[in-house]
């Protein structure tokens, strides 16, 4: 019996067997839980990604269209799960994450708002608004974990998609300290840098992905998601019940070291 048994999990930001969502998606399944999956901007890629999960009592699991800046998507989500047989969630999975080219890479100095508000708009506050839509399923409690990329330090090319995170953060223990008297935990995973499309799509990111491999106590598997999504899965879980407002690394412990060892001749 999996420490999911009988539970309903959304999980956004699937979009190809690469996506951290997907091996969420993929472990929750393994543990014993109903998935339900969200998509944006391309719904077919992920209802064909869906495909590739484990069997289960959804074969493929239901995928519904969610643009988490959208109002009226949000104001729907509840209904559409419903009408695949979700009349309750037990656990809701922030993989969500978006900036334009303009805020990374290294031109931090020159991003306009607009594209700051974006930014913040797709990986901050959708935090609260993904949470707040899923909040009339979620009357009997339940779980909310979110994927982080450390934001207590300034890296290279991250940019504003750092300080997006660093909302993120916030985000999160703000949420905890308002949902937990409705037995609502939430939490976050900050996971190392893996070989997603969104990692591919900042310029120069391979600069982390080579340094993170060495410095890490532990080392560090970059086409490797199993460490973070077990995680995702454990604080999902009721293995859980007393932990809110928490940012569990997931990284090799790269996080704890301040640089890499030179080694001793």
């Amino acid at each position: 019996m999996g420490i999911l048994e009988g539970k309903r999990i959304l999980v956004t930001g699937v979009l190809t067997d690469a996506s951290i969502g997907f091996h969420v998606a993929r472990v929750a399944q393994e543990e014993g839980a109903r998935v339900a999956l969200t998509a944006y901007p391309r719904p077919t890629l992920t209802q064909r990604t869906a495909k590739r999960l484990p069997s289960g009592p959804d074969d493929p699991p239901p995928v519904i269209e969610l643009d988490v800046t959208s109002t009226a998507d949000l104001d729907a989500l509840a209904g559409r799960l419903r009408e695949h047989g979700f009349d309750r969630l037990d656990g809701v999975v922030h993989a969500i994450g978006f900036a334009p080219q303009s805020a990374l890479g290294g031109t931090f100095l020159d991003t306009p708002w607009e594209d700051v508000a974006t930014a913040l708009h797709a990986s901050t506050y959708s935090l609260k608004s993904l949470t707040m839509a899923c909040l009339p399923l979620m009357e009997q409690g339940g779980s909310v974990v979110g994927l982080d990329f450390d934001a207590t330090k300034a890296w290279p090319v991250y940019d504003w998609m750092g300080v997006a995170k660093a909302g993120l953060e916030s985000c999160a223990r703000y949420l905890a300290k308002y949902l937990g008297p409705k037995n609502i935990r939430v939490n976050l995973v900050s996971a190392g840098p893996l070989a997603t499309m969104a990692a591919k799509s900042i310029p120069g990111f391979g600069g982390l992905t080579e340094m993170w491999p060495q410095a890490a106590p532990l080392g560090w598997d970059i086409k490797d998601s199993e460490p973070t999504a077990r995680a995702v899965v454990a604080l999902l879980s009721d293995w859980f019940p007393a932990t809110t407002g928490e940012i569990v690394h997931v990284d090799g412990g790269l996080h704890a070291v301040g640089a890499p060892d030179p080694g001793l001749d």
